[in-house]
């Protein structure tokens, strides 16, 4: 519990956002002292081309899973302003294409459409058209409509793709911009930006999940059906007692040999990590959550992780509200085993009925043993009074706009809780919900 000090969500908050606003400013100042364009048109294509590139260089911090961001901020959150910046990059490219390709238009009196076909032709001005191009398919692929038609395996396919866009954009500004040029510190305040960048992504999504996993070596030791459609995979390893894992993280696993490499889950730790294993417990909703029970003990596992704001690293109140929804249940369950003797805290598990109620026995002695409370809270949805709207919460918890809330569950039912603790005027500090996704 922290109280009278900053919190870990704001200062981080508070950290990414002055990164972002000093960049931004630096390279305000690198183009009002570079000089203007070929004409007025190709000045403000400039600007935008600039402000592209400061986006482009944002979205690989969003995505590089710097633990100290993802511990405080959450990946649910940092993915949620990578997809908005990603449509901001979209419009910025295309606006600063279209003034580009105006620009040569007026500056040599033609028509655009011959003048983009000139400037296909400049390898240069190629290399950016692609990049281009490809950042407009996966936008067309990523948004709501498109993306629930498609596997994950497939948009993360074409996802993939703005790497390669990237890799062209940065070929094309070395190629065609002069603003980081026009000086020593621009040229190397540019270089350093990138390799920072760049050097955050690769640490983040390679080089450490690499190093932990040869580390650790992560093997399965037993699999255990908790009803007939979910399953605990027990998994150990080496010197676990030294992987920052807390209760309520969660970590993106593959099992090689049991699926495809490429085909991996977000499931949450079920168990305070105690030094020794980890547990996940997973609800057989696809393909690779439903195998789960056929992994063979003795196998390796492939651990990405631990991730997640989801802990009690956010708590600020001596009290404790936690919501969770069918199989949401294990991040809370984890959260549980940091509960002291004589906690306050109050459970409520929602499941339609009593028989879907996941690792309800352990939740169960948990709350006794700290002294809390449990509500199970049966029924299905729309069927009589939502638990979940302001009057009932209260009831149930008189004094919830003094507890710090967890909310995990089904994302319907995390939206419904979430608008209710804004109408009872709970802060937004003491809330705390994680949508555990890839994308």
């Amino acid at each position: 519990m922290r109280q009278g000090t900053i919190p870990p969500v704001v200062a981080a908050r508070w950290a990414l956002w002055t990164f972002v606003v000093v960049n931004v400013v630096i390279v305000e100042v690198l183009f009002l002292t570079a000089g203007t364009g070929k004409n007025g048109v190709l000045t403000v294509a400039k600007f935008f081309g600039l402000h592209a590139a400061v986006l482009m260089l944002f979205q690989l911090l969003l995505v590089a899973r710097l633990p100290w961001l993802d511990r405080r901020i959450g990946m649910d959150r940092l993915t949620g302003w990578h997809r908005w910046v990603g449509f901001s990059l979209l419009w910025t490219l295309l606006t600063h294409a279209v003034l580009v390709v105006l620009g040569y238009a007026r500056l040599d009196d033609a028509s655009m459409a011959k003048t983009f076909f000139a400037l296909a032709g400049v390898p240069a001005s190629l290399l950016g058209m692609l990049a281009a191009a490809i950042v407009v398919v996966v936008a067309a692929v990523s948004a709501r409509q498109v993306r629930r038609r498609l596997r994950y395996e497939t948009w993360h396919g074409v996802h993939l793709l703005l790497y390669v866009a990237l890799g062209l954009a940065f070929v094309h500004q070395l190629e065609e911009t002069t603003t980081f040029s026009s000086s020593a510190f621009a040229m190397v305040y540019w270089w350093a930006l990138w390799l920072f960048a760049f050097g955050a992504l690769v640490t983040g999504r390679i080089v450490m999940p690499l190093w932990r996993n040869a580390y650790h070596r992560f093997e399965v030791v037993a699999v255990v059906p908790e009803s007939d459609d979910v399953v605990s995979v027990h998994v150990t390893g080496r010197h676990l007692d030294r992987l920052p894992a807390r209760a309520g993280q969660f970590c993106i696993w593959r099992f090689p040999g049991h699926n495809q490499w490429w085909l991996a889950n977000p499931f949450s730790l079920s168990a305070a990590p105690d030094g020794r294993t980890l547990r996940l417990t997973a609800k057989a909703v696809g393909s690779t959550s439903a195998g789960l029970r056929h992994v063979p003990v003795g196998s390796r596992a492939f651990v990405e992780g631990p991730y997640g704001a989801f802990t009690s690293l956010h708590r600020t109140r001596p009290g404790a509200l936690l919501i969770a929804g069918g199989v949401g249940i294990t991040p809370v369950r984890a959260l549980l085993e940091e509960e002291p003797d004589g906690g306050d805290v109050v459970v409520l598990y929602r499941v339609r009925s009593e028989d879907d109620a996941v690792l309800v026995d352990e939740v169960r002695t948990l709350v006794e043993e700290c002294g809390g409370q449990l509500h199970l809270l049966t029924g299905r949805r729309g069927e009589g009074r939502s638990p979940f709207e302001p009057e009932s919460l209260r009831a149930l918890v008189p004094d919830i706009a003094v507890r710090d809330v967890y909310v995990c569950g089904p994302p319907a039912m995390t939206s419904a809780v979430l608008d209710s603790l804004r109408g009872l005027k709970v802060p937004r500090l003491q809330v705390h919900a994680e949508r555990f996704g890839l994308g």
